[in-house]
Parts: structure tokens; sequence; C-alpha cells
């Protein structure tokens, strides 16, 4: 028989033995890469190392360094919890246990009712179950094995699955030991990969999510290659334990949910410095890079939702109201008004680009167990931006906006990664056209030099989009900023501009954010900063603390000083001991505190303390009323 021919990721050719597998492969071509292989794709399909070729293709080995790769790992992590549990309680039927994002899961029905000491005892046998290295075998079965198998070990669960399955679909098994899974797959090559466990937490889960089933017990876990990254993980999730943006809003008093609003949220009187910082900074960039800033209504007519494909593409997430006799809706979305502002006026080739703004609070129907405190609301404000263009100007605007989100998230500390989204499954519009925008929303990339990640599918109904996903302080991202190029809306709005030529032309529209939502971005900063705001955000910026009470003329006479320059002062004239009022400043994460007392009064200075460093020394106030001036001004992140 003649040698199979492969292609691997670099394009390069091997010939191999028809029955070759794909870890022999990975072996042929370097050790490294076989200790590094976790699974392989295959013309497209990601499958075992122990997969034999039979025909040739295109092959691609997957590590921990690839999303396929660390689910499969994680994935194999899940069937370790399982065996494990197996091995230990021995009146255990199994449900499901997938990897997802961050680990995995596994649920189980038992009388036992786990607790954290049993997670203990649990990881231990999954370490023990890694260092006897089992081969993790696929075995394909005819549908009756299966159920035969299944049913001997009393595993209802699993029986309910294979009889659910379509008759055509292939079952498969997978073994470790004495333990046998009904599993798709892939998972790699054996339990000694899964080098480095931790489980975490425990819940309970009704089975395939319905509240009519049994409630059963899951128990949470994650699982890295090496023990180091494992650490770190950890590590990260204490700190963001730490910043949860939900304990500090209420420690700092910026925001609280309420249970009559449930996902709107309340800000309170320093959560709304930081709001309106962000909306002023937000404004004065807007002039800079040529926008006009507009206002649309919150609720529009329903024939309004029709006609932009909001009706038939986003209904279930919508509020609705009636108005003499007619349908309305709240608004999910600013783009349709501001379509409408576009209609107002005739439109010459020479007026654009056109480039609006709007702060537009929308709605939109999230279920309640969604919610996350400013992360995931029912209401919230976009700041949007529609720009409206010739087919030429496209690179440039998106050039444009991309020079615009630099700036705003580098004032922030924030770094970012791109990623394109494509023609999603239920879309507006033909191929072609799709075709032609997201070949311009590429080109603009390319150009730039920026590197990007392609999500395939994942466009908005009406055109493809680049979305920008901010890396915060502890290494975690954020998807904020948003740039989506439509060639649709224009159309069905029947937007025109007179041309070069007196003839009527369709402009090209982009939509695109950069908070994203303020209010997410909000939490986003909480989090990142860790309560501890830059000077310029900072509710309060100086804190003035005197000594005793015949310090507290002088300190309200600082403070009136700063107040006239806009600085956000207060006086902390309380009858408490200075080294008290100190700790209570640090709690509040105030950037500054001046500490006034005889020898201040008697100089005319203060003695400056600030975030981070302490004692700093004495400064005249007119100098430090200079220098936090300048710091605001450059919004320095410190």
């Amino acid at each position: 028989m003649s040698k199979l021919q492969i292609v691997l990721k670099d394009g390069a050719i091997r010939e191999v033995e028809p029955g070759t597998t794909l870890m022999q492969l990975a072996e042929s071509i370097s050790r490294s890469l076989a200790k590094s292989a976790l699974v392989a794709k295959l013309d497209g399909q990601v499958v075992d190392l122990a997969y034999r070729l039979n025909k040739g293709g295109k092959v691609e080995f997957l590590t921990f360094e690839d999303e396929e790769g660390k689910g499969a790992l994680r994935h194999s992590a899940s069937h370790i919890l399982a065996q494990a549990v197996k091995r230990l309680y021995g009146d255990v039927k199994l449900g499901i246990g997938p990897a997802i994002a961050t680990g995995f899961y596994y649920d189980f029905d038992t009388t036992h009712t786990f607790t954290p000491d049993d997670l203990e005892k649990i990881q231990a046998e999954m370490e023990k179950i890694v260092k006897e290295d089992l081969p993790i075998e696929r075995m394909e079965v005819s549908r009756e094995e299966a159920l035969r198998l299944f049913t001997e070990q009393g595993e209802v669960y699993k029986v309910e699955l294979i009889r659910d399955l379509p008759e055509d679909v292939t079952i498969s098994l997978y073994r470790q030991g004495e333990f046998i899974d009904l599993c798709a797959g892939p998972h790699v090559p054996s339990t000694g990969r899964v080098k480095a466990i931790k489980l975490q937490s425990l819940a309970g889960a009704y089975w395939r999510g319905d509240e009519k089933r049994k409630m059963l017990q899951r128990i949470y876990g994650t699982a890295f290659e090496k023990k180091a990254d494992l650490d770190a993980y950890l590590h990260m999730l204490e700190e963001a334990a730490k910043r949860d943006h939900r304990k500090l809003g209420r420690e700092l008093d910026l925001f609280s949910i309420q249970d009559e609003g449930p996902g709107f949220p309340f800000f309170h009187p320093k959560g709304m410095v930081i709001r309106n910082e962000l909306e002023n900074f937000w404004r004065k960039l807007h002039v800079k890079y040529g926008y006009q800033e507009i206002k649309t209504p919150i609720i529009l007519h329903q024939r309004l939702w029709q006609q932009s494909g909001h009706w038939d593409h986003y209904r279930e997430n919508m509020y609705f109201t009636t108005i003499d006799g007619e349908g309305y809706a709240v608004k999910p979305m600013n783009c349709p008004g501001g379509i409408l502002v576009y209609r107002t006026q005739h439109h010459s080739y020479r007026d654009l680009p056109l480039r609006t703004c709007e702060l537009g609070l929308v709605h939109r129907h999230e279920l309640s167990g969604a919610l996350h405190g400013l992360m995931r609301v029912r209401s919230f404000t976009q700041d949007d931006a529609h720009i409206f263009m010739l087919p030429s100007q496209i690179k440039d605007e998106i050039q444009g906006v991309i020079d615009l989100f630099n700036e705003v998230y580098s004032t922030f500390g924030l770094s970012y990664h791109a990623e394109l989204s494509t023609k999603p499954e239920k879309a507006m519009g033909s191929d072609e056209i799709w075709e032609v925008a997201t070949n311009a929303l590429r080109e603009a990339l390319e150009e730039r030099g920026m590197p990007y990640k392609v999500n395939e599918g994942d466009g908005a109904f009406y055109g493809p989009k680049i979305d920008f996903h901010l890396q915060d302080s502890i290494g975690r991202t954020w998807q904020c900023g948003t740039i989506q190029l439509d060639m649709l809306m224009p159309e069905k709005f029947d937007l025109t501009y007179v041309g070069e030529d007196g003839q009527k032309h369709r402009p090209v529209m982009i939509h695109r954010v950069a908070y994203g939502s303020l209010e997410r971005f909000i939490g986003i900063l909480i989090e990142h900063y860790a309560g501890a705001f830059p000077t310029w955000l900072a509710p309060v910026q100086v804190k003035i603390l005197p000594i005793t009470d015949r310090h507290v003329a002088y300190a309200q006479e600082i403070a009136t000083l700063m107040r006239d320059k806009d600085i956000r002062v207060e006086v902390d004239s309380r009858n408490e001991k200075i080294g008290y009022k100190i700790r209570e400043g640090q709690l509040e994460k105030v950037p500054y505190m001046l500490i006034v007392g005889d020898k201040e009064v008697e100089t005319r200075t203060v003695a400056v303390r600030k975030r981070g460093q302490g004692d700093i020394g004495a400064q005249a106030v007119d100098d430090f009323i200079a220098a936090i001036l300048a710091e605001i001004q450059r919004k320095i992140n410190n």
C-alpha cells in the first residue's frame, strides 16, 4: 500500500505508512513535540493522538497553549475526578463532566453529601491516579453494548444519554484503568499528562439543567500542565477575590444593586464622580477626533425595530410598552436612533465621513442567573458612535477608531489584543456583502501590523466586527471595545449621499464603542485598580486631617483653596486620634492625605502622605496644589 501524504501546519509534507498513529507522527518530527502535544487536529477535527491515519490530510498538533489542547487536558481531568470519586464512594452514579472555560466539573448522584474536607481527600486520590499514568484509551461500541455495560453498572444517567443519542452516532467510551466513561472525546494520551490539579468548589446542579429533575452534586476544579501555572492561576483568583468590584463597590460606597431593581444599578455620590470623570474624558477625546455628540430617545416605535432587524434577531432580549394603542420598544441599541438623525438632512460626499457619538442608555433583558454586579446588568450606557462614510474611507476611519481606542486604553494602563468576528449563522445580507466588509476589517488590521485572532461565525447579525480584549493588572482579559462594519443598515434605511457625479449613493456605516458599557467599564476599573483609583479619577483626591480641633480652621481654609481649583477634597474634623484618621483614609484608598498641626499652621505648609508611599514630607500649600493639578491634568496611573 502506498504511503500517506500528511501536510503539517507549516506546510511541510510528511509521508507515513497507513495505520501510523498521530503520536508516532509527532515522535518522528521531534521528541519535544511528542512530549508537548496533547491532541491533534486532523482536517479540522480534533482527535486523540492514538488515532491511526488511514488517508492523507492536514495535521496540526495541539498543546496546552491551544484552546483545544487545554480543553482536552481539563476534560481528561474531569474523568480522573470521576474515577477518584468512584474509588472512594461506593454508591455513586455519574452525570456529566465537561471541560469549561476555567477548568472542569463533574456531576454526581450519591447519598454521601460532599464537604470541603472531601475535596482534599478526592484530590489526593486524583493525584494517585495521575502518578499511575494510566493510558486513556478510546473504544467504539454498538449502542446495545454501551447500554448493556452501563445498565450492569447501574449508571442510569449514562443509559439515558445513550438512549437520547441519534441512531447514526458512533458511540465511544474511554477507559483508564478500571474506569470506563461514555464520552465523545478527545482526551490526552494518559492520566500522567495532567500534572497539576486543584479541586475548588461544590455546587448543586439539576440533571440536564431541568429543575423538575433530581439535584446532583457538582464538583468544580481546574487543571494545568505545570504546577507553576496552576499556582499563578490560584494567586490570580485570590487577587481577583480581593478586587471583586461588588465587594469594593460596597466598601467604597460607589454603587449598589437593590432588590427593587435587579440588574439596574444605583450609582452613589462617589460612584457618580467616577462616572462623570469618565464621561468628561470621553467627550473631550471625541471632540479631538472629530465627533459630534447626539442624544436619541430611549423608547421608539415598534416599526423602527422591525425595519432595523432587531425585531427578528433580538426581540427576546427587549422590553416593550404600548403608547396610544401602538407598540413601542425600549431601545436595546442606539444605532437605529443614530440612523434617524442622519436621515434628517441631505448629505453630500463632502460631508463624509460624518462621525456622531452618543452616551446612550439601553435596556436588555438578561436572565436573573446571569446578572453579576456591574458586569452583567439590564440597563447600561453604551458609549456608541456611528460613522457614515464613503467606501473609499473605510480603512482610514477604522485606523482612526483604533487610534482613539489606543488613547483610551493607554490612559488606564490597559493593554489589549484584537479579535475579528465573521458572519454568523443568522445574519442579514448576502455572502458577497459580508466578504467585502470582512476583508476591509482584515486589511485594516494587517496594514497596521496588529496581530489578531479570527472568531468564525461570531459577528453581529448585520456585519463583521473587531473586538478589543483588554488585559488588566492581574492578567485577566475583558472584551470592551468593538468596531462593527455595516453595509446592511444603510440599505435597510435607504441612507444616501450625493456623490461627485451628482447621483445618490449608499454610505457605509461603522458602529463602535470604546468603553463598551460604561457600567461594566467602571466595574473593570474597580478591579483593575483594586479600588485605588488614580488621582484624576478618585472620588476623593485629598483628605485633610487636622490633628486637633484648633487646626480645623486651617484645614478648612486649605480645602476652600483646593475646591476653587476643582480638587475633590474632604476635611476629617472628627475628634479622633490622628493614627485612626490615617487608617480610615487608607481603607478609603484616598490618593493624598494632608496632616496639619501647629507646625503646619505656623509655616503655611502641609505634611503629605501619598497612597502606597506613606509620608513624603512637608510642602508649601501652593506647591502641593500645583503638583496635584499637574498630576490630574496628565492623568497619571499611580
